[in-house]
């Protein structure tokens, strides 16, 4: 009877293979062997051995038939490719390289990410409060944990954990908040808007982590770029520098007379008159101080900073400079785009990046003995100074125009002049503190020496003395040592008073050392622009790196801080017109199509 139906139940038989892989898949999907799993795998396991025992009873010859062998061949083959897909997914999940192509490296983590990660020094948590976690910040928080084990972060549903919700005092869902020892700060609110950003997660760890707070001070008064929004401000980059944990402010040095003390960096913007003599007196010794200065001046300005910078080598060249490239990427003959940077601890980074820089000038430096320089911003050859810019077309001139490579910014580093002045100041007055307090001490002192020399030691102590001494030393000695041992003992009762005071005047004045030698390097930073730190220009390419690694670097932070900020995603929506729209539909539901069948039907008339 079997037999009889063999070729109709044979058919049925292959419930045998679904039935595992429906087993195997219900384990998958679920993490764990069930009921259900079990039994499906269990079930079908049962009618594959039913199958091949029906095949050798009711099929014979079936083993040694060519088909026979032609398929088991053909399953170890499939077999045998899907073991090695799995054996390379396994590897590739332990031991993964990824390779990011996208324009700008959208998902890898930019060098100063990578720092701030790697130095973190305690775990450093990162609250996400929302029930519902976007793929792509779990993506992003999952890369910073990649290069930092120190970093956590786990995604909390406000509703369900109340405690971790009154702890931080949640408002609402999407709340990211950082957590640092005992610090906690609140980093941004999440939405389809605004998701989780690098460049917000970088600078709030970068703040939570930092002990210190530097203040960038803006040179006003004499008409300097001023720190507003529109175009030609500063507001951008006084934003960036506040994310960055620095306290922006500004100051007329005619109403304060010298640079305020607390000033970690001035800066100076393309004043259109020129400083008083007075003011420029100030700035320079601030500078001799262990200052730091950062100039940027536009074509066509006197800011009366001559003296000042002819002290550190530098002039600027009041010819714009001409780049044929600025042309061709649409910006303009006068817009300089540079590729090409010094190796300085302000440009580490910025291999291959481009900056812009419209209506620039030159910067020219000679030698000056004693003064480090470095070429930060080098143009490339094509470019000139044009000292004839009203001409047209504007074409290089050997005798009155300079060629190329050109330097846009330097960077200058000295020792302060005054330091050792400041540092030696406290110690000659605790110098003469100390001993205007010593002065009145020997006669007292010698008062205590007859008193401690005149006062008899006790019968027993003499005694034993006498009796030592007597037994294995000569007279003249034993009156030797008693005389030394005397002075010792009105030595140390002298001596303890005055280590006291001298312990604390010297970790007085090394601390004061301390804090001197960091100052003790004055730093220049000069640009012929201050247009590529304005408002627009400032988000253009890396210019906002070229500014805040400068203001980074004057304020002698370290230099793992320096490196290229975090890049956002660019929108590439491509906004058609009606008419395009529409031309674009015909084109995919008539053209495409038509010229397919008209293809085929001419290959078809060429074979017939």
């Amino acid at each position: 009877m079997i037999k009889k139906y063999w070729q109709y139940l044979k058919y049925l038989l292959w419930l045998g293979p679904i039935l595992s892989f429906m087993g195997i898949g219900a384990r998958v999907v679920s993490g764990s062997w069930s009921p259900l799993a079990l039994g499906l795998l269990i079930a079908g396991m049962v009618l594959i051995g039913l199958w091949l025992l029906f095949l050798g009873s009711f099929a014979p010859g079936f083993w040694g038939r060519r088909s026979t062998q032609v398929g088991t061949n053909a399953f170890v083959a499939t077999l045998s490719v899907l073991v090695i897909l799995g054996l390379f997914n396994f590897l590739a999940v332990r031991s993964g390289v990824r390779v990011d192509l996208t324009e700008n490296q959208l998902f890898t983590l930019s060098p100063l990410s990578q720092r701030v990660v790697q130095n973190l020094e305690q775990p450093l948590k990162v609250w996400v409060f929302n029930p519902n976690p976007n793929q792509a910040d779990r993506r992003l928080l999952e890369n910073y944990r990649q290069y930092g084990s120190n970093l956590e972060f786990k995604f909390i549903d406000p509703q369900k954990e109340l405690g971790l919700a009154r702890k931080f005092n949640v408002q609402s869902l999407g709340e990211v908040y950082l957590e640092y020892g005992s610090e906690r700060q609140l980093l941004q609110t999440l939405s389809e808007i605004e998701p989780l950003s690098e460049i917000k997660l970088t600078n709030g760890i970068a703040k939570l982590t930092s002990d210190r707070t530097d203040t960038v001070y803006f040179l006003q008064g004499h008409g300097e770029t001023p720190l507003e929004p529109g175009e030609g401000g500063l507001l951008q980059a006084a934003n960036a520098l506040k994310e960055k944990n620095f306290t922006v402010e500004t100051f007329n040095l005619i109403q304060e007379s010298q640079v305020p003390e607390d000033a970690s960096v001035v800066v100076i913007a393309s004043p259109k008159e020129p400083l008083f003599e007075a003011e420029v007196q100030a700035l320079s010794a601030y500078l001799s101080q262990g200052g730091s200065l950062l100039v940027m001046l536009n074509p066509d300005i006197n800011p009366g900073l001559d003296s000042l910078l002819a002290d550190w080598g530098v002039g600027l060249d009041n010819r714009i400079v001409i780049d044929p490239s600025g042309q061709v990427t649409g910006f303009g003959l006068a817009t300089s785009i540079v590729n090409n940077y010094g190796a300085h601890p302000i440009t580490q980074d910025f291999a291959g990046q481009y900056s812009l820089y419209p209506l620039a000038r030159s910067v020219e430096t000679i030698p000056v003995e004693g003064i480090e320089r470095t070429s930060l911003v080098i143009t490339n050859e094509e470019t000139w100074a044009e000292s004839e810019p009203e001409t047209q077309p504007l074409d290089f001139n050997p005798e009155s125009d300079s060629q190329g490579p050109l330097d846009l910014g330097v960077a200058l580093s000295r020792k302060a002049t005054d330091s050792d002045f400041i540092s030696e100041k406290p110690k000659a007055e605790e110098e003469k503190s100390e001993s205007s307090e010593a002065s009145p001490k020997p006669d007292d002192e010698e008062d205590a020496e007859e008193d401690s020399e005149a006062s008899p030691k006790p019968d027993d102590e003499e005694d034993a003395e006498e009796d030592s001494e007597a037994s294995a030393k000569p007279d003249d000695e034993e009156d030797a040592e008693e005389e030394d041992a005397e002075e010792e003992t009105t030595d140390k009762e002298q001596s303890e008073p005055i280590i006291d005071e001298d312990s604390e005047a010297s970790s007085k004045t090394s601390d004061e050392e301390n804090a001197q030698e960091k100052d003790a390097e004055s730093r220049l930073v000069v640009f012929g622009n201050s247009d590529f730190a304005t408002n627009g220009w400032f988000e253009g390419q890396i210019n906002s790196d070229v500014f805040l690694n400068s203001v980074s670097w004057l304020s002698n932070q370290e230099e793992e801080a320096f490196s290229i900020s975090p890049k956002e995603q660019q929108n590439r929506r491509v906004n058609l017109t009606q008419k395009q729209t529409a031309a674009l539909a015909w084109s995919a539901l008539l053209f495409v199509p038509l010229f397919g069948f008209t293809t085929a039907g001419v290959m078809w008339w060429q074979r017939r």
